[in-house]
């Protein structure tokens, strides 16, 4: 009998010190954190956050998704996966066919990578789809940053709830309560699944080919396309500011001008063919500089099979990849290019990051620099919110 209890007697403790373990593991991985100053503490049971659809163009969508994360995270809260935007349509949202993100980005890389800042989960991790209340974001001018902040702080107190679900706008449009280096942390775990990868790896392989496999490449994200064209207008007006708009004859001059750049010199020009209102990009570049797009490359079929939103994709990764990168500071592509740059050269100690003898320089031709060439640009990654981003600055790290 009292081998019996005995045994028992160390089962029971077995079992303690299993929970312990457990316990000790989920804190490490989900512990409390603290935002503006705001301390959140841990809940042991698994709660979600789902957001409304992601929409508009690849980089507004992997902003709002950013968003969205760092909004989880707030709430101490994982992120439900949400669906993206394959096609563009801005106004008919209708129109818009749902993605799911794990097609486009990595699900188990994202959360290796981002473990222990935030989490994404899948339906399937629900225990009571049911069991949820409603978000609904505030809009208009009367809806401040202040009073965001603490709609968002009243739901962390929600724990009786398992899913919190956010509807009205766009994440995109939701309030930015975080700095730079956060947003940073959430593109560093956003990998392309193999399938997008391969393709980008088909593209840089034939631009290395033009030349040898030593021959660096500058990647332009050339804006020049209609619908920028109107929207860059639009923007000096409200703005007054001169140095938004550039014509393809400036580009070429300011690309051509680079300090220190050697010739000849393959030229990637990322822009999007189908909205050109000028079909001569090829021509009137600086001698020794080899321009080609992507029917002159001849990797046209490469992107026409997929959605937009894959191509898109597609491009970011060869303007990631180059040797040099050539962008305007008001377009988010280009603004999220460098910023991922900048982000990789601090990943290796670097601390200077301007000029053509850093590891991924950047340029911006839409402010003039040195011998009429385009300023050197970094992303400015202590800046306490996304905004210069989001929606443009001539303001840039490098002079």
């Amino acid at each position: 009998m009292e081998f019996r209890c005995f045994k028992q007697s160390r089962f029971l403790v077995l079992l303690i010190i299993v929970a312990l373990i457990i316990r000790s593991v989920l804190l490490s991985k989900f512990g409390g954190i603290q935002i503006n100053n705001r301390s959140i503490s841990f809940q042991s049971k698994l709660l979600f956050l789902e957001v409304p659809q992601i929409v508009w163009g690849l980089n507004n969508q992997k902003i709002a998704f950013a968003r969205a994360c760092l909004t989880a995270r707030m709430l101490n809260r994982t992120l439900l996966m949400p669906s993206l935007s394959a096609s563009l349509f801005y106004k008919e949202v209708e129109l818009l066919k749902p993605i799911p993100l794990d097609k486009v980005f990595q699900f188990e890389k994202f959360n290796a990578l981002c473990e222990g800042f935030v989490q994404l989960g899948r339906r399937s991790h629900l225990l009571n789809a049911t069991n949820v209340i409603e978000l609904q974001k505030g809009s208009g001018r009367r809806w401040t940053i202040e009073k965001d902040l603490d709609q968002l702080d009243q739901y962390t107190k929600y724990h009786e709830y398992e899913t919190i679900r956010v509807v009205g706008k766009n994440p995109f449009l939701w309030h930015d309560h975080w700095p730079v280096k956060d947003y940073a942390k959430v593109f560093e775990c956003l990998v392309l699944v193999e399938e997008i990868s391969r393709e980008a790896d088909k593209v840089v392989s034939r631009i290395r080919d033009i030349g040898s496999k030593e021959t660096p490449y500058i990647a332009v994200h050339m804006r020049i396309e209609r619908d920028w064209t109107i929207h860059c207008k639009n923007l000096e007006q409200r703005l007054n500011i001169r140095e938004i708009c550039s014509s393809k004859e400036e580009i070429m001059q300011r690309v051509g001008n680079i300090m220190g750049s050697k010739t000849p010199i393959v030229v990637y020009l990322a822009v999007a063919d189908d909205l050109l209102n000028d079909s001569s990009v090829l021509s009137g570049w600086k001698e020794g500089v080899l321009p080609f797009e992507k029917k002159k490359l001849g990797v046209l079929d490469i992107y026409k099979k997929h959605p937009y939103l894959i191509q898109s994709a597609i491009d970011y990764e060869v303007c990631l990849r180059s040797d040099v990168f050539v962008g305007n500071t008001f377009s988010t592509f280009s603004s999220l290019v460098v910023l991922d740059r900048t982000r990789k050269m601090i990943a290796t100690g670097s601390t200077e990051w301007c000029g053509l003898d850093v590891r991924w320089p950047s340029y911006a031709y839409n402010l003039e620099g040195k011998s009429n060439g385009p300023r050197p640009w970094a992303a400015n990654m202590s800046d306490v919110s996304l905004r210069a981003i989001s929606y443009g600055s001539n303001r840039v790290s490098c002079r």
